[in-house]
This record gives C-alpha cells, structure tokens and sequence, in this order.
C-alpha cells in the first residue's frame, strides 16, 4: 500500500501571544510542532505499515521552508519519505488555495491507496483542508475517525458524532480525517532519528507539481483573517454545595445575599 498522511507545521499555542494594536499573532520566539491531529493520523498510517510489511508512507506538507524540520520529526517518527511543497506563490493561501496546491501534489505523487490528514489545525481550527482536498480528487471522505479497520479494497470507521457515531464502510482509495481519539502517537526512536538525518525531503515548486497559479496564493484566496484577538478574562465562578436542591437554593440565596446582589 502507498499513504499519503497530509500534515502542517504550527506554532505551539500554548505560547501564543497577540499584539493588541495590529490584532495579529505575534510568532516571533514562538516554537513551531507538529499539528496535534495529524500527528494522530501519522500514527495511523504508521501502524498499518506496521501490520502490512510493504506499506509505504508519505508526509505530505505545504510551508515555509522552516517546515522541513517538522517534516524530519515525521521521518523519524517512521514515515519512509517527506514531501514540502514550498514557494512564494503558495504563500498566503487560505484553505481552498491550500488544497488546490495538496490535491496538485497528491497527483504528482500517484499510486495512493489512502490519504490521511488530521480533524483540523490547531492554528486555524477550519476542518476544511481534508474535506477539500477529497472534493478535488473526486474521493470518498469520512471526517472525525475515531476507530480505524483495514480491510482488503475498503476500510471500515468509526465517526464521531455529538451524540454517538456512525459506523461506514468506504472502498479504497478514500480520504479519512483524524480525532485525538483514534490512537497515541508515537514518540520519535533513534533508529528513527539516524534514518531522518539521512533522508532528504523533497521540496516542490508550484511549478513542479503543476498547479494552475491562479487558484493558489493570497489573491486567490476568498477568506482572510482581518484580525485576531484575546477575550477579556472572566472572573472566577462560584460553586454552591448543598445535598438537596432546598439545600442549594438555600446556600444559593445566602451567597447572593452576602455579595449584595439580592
């Protein structure tokens, strides 16, 4: 089997700041990971290969050149190659741009079998890009996996839904969307590690993967993000306890009393 696991370099938001004036992300000395679902789909395509000797994965990246180290840490984590489609033509594409440029490398690449991406990225949190990318390559898709079967020519999943899931069964080739839910990604390995350092990531042009120019970068682009901005802070909620719903409406009262509300 070929996979092809698209994957995204993100900051860490946990170290997320925004500059008040300009309303923009500041990403200076902020530390850039691996997008957290698709993490969880790499291990998924990896524990295939793992079952199916033969299996060949592929990470599958759009970026700045700075996206090649996350790429590596795909490497070493056990992906057999890496693939940057990097150039100032892409630049600035927005989530439809940016599957014309995914769906234009998945075709250059060819002979799939699968394509894996994660839920959604924890810079953006859209959810578009798997789902477009499905549209582009005329695939069956199924979001939200949980719960991964391979099976000869078809693959059975597990959907998470609000209130429950749904079971379905799709022919390969398909495209699968990712949750945290679905496995435990691994930890890179030495072996792992030495292998990466000596596998060189391909970095494609626009050009190279021969998209059509005026569907990808910023001024093809319908959406842009005019600003971005921090909640004020709420203040700290207050728990009342009682055994019995008198009980709790009694404390409730009190408190309520005590703050001059009522």
């Amino acid at each position: 089997m070929r996979i092809i696991v698209c994957v995204k370099q993100v900051p860490n938001t946990n170290q997320i700041r925004i500059n008040p004036e300009t309303g923009t992300l500041i990403r200076d000395g902020v530390p850039s990971i691996l997008n957290h679902d698709d993490a969880n789909a790499l291990e998924q395509a990896l524990a295939i290969k793992d079952a199916n000797p033969g299996t060949e994965v592929i990470a599958l990246t759009m970026g700045p050149p700075q996206a090649k180290e996350m790429l590596q840490e795909c490497l070493a984590m056990g992906a057999d190659d890496a693939i940057l489609l990097s150039d100032r033509a892409l630049g600035g594409s927005d989530t439809w741009a940016t599957s014309n440029a995914l769906a234009a490398g998945i075709k250059k690449i060819g002979d799939y079998d699968l394509i894996f991406a994660g839920r959604q990225a924890i810079d953006g949190d859209t959810a578009q890009v798997g789902p477009q990318i499905a549209e582009k390559l005329g695939l069956p898709q199924v979001t939200y996996v949980k719960e991964f079967q391979l099976e000869e020519e078809a693959v059975i999943v597990k959907r998470a839904l609000e209130d429950g899931y749904e079971k379905l069964k799709l022919r390969l080739p398909c495209v699968l969307t990712a949750i945290k839910e679905l496995n435990t990604p691994r930890y890179m390995s030495v072996p792992g590690i030495r292998k990466a350092a000596k596998t060189q990531v391909k970095v494609w042009s626009a050009q190279d993967i021969g998209v059509d120019q005026s569907v990808v970068g910023l001024k093809a682009s319908p959406t842009n993000v005019f600003r971005s901005f921090t909640p004020k802070p709420k203040g700290a909620g207050m728990a009342v306890d009682g055994d019995t719903p008198r009980e709790l409406a009694e404390n409730l009262l009190t408190e309520l009393r005590k703050k001059h509300i009522i």
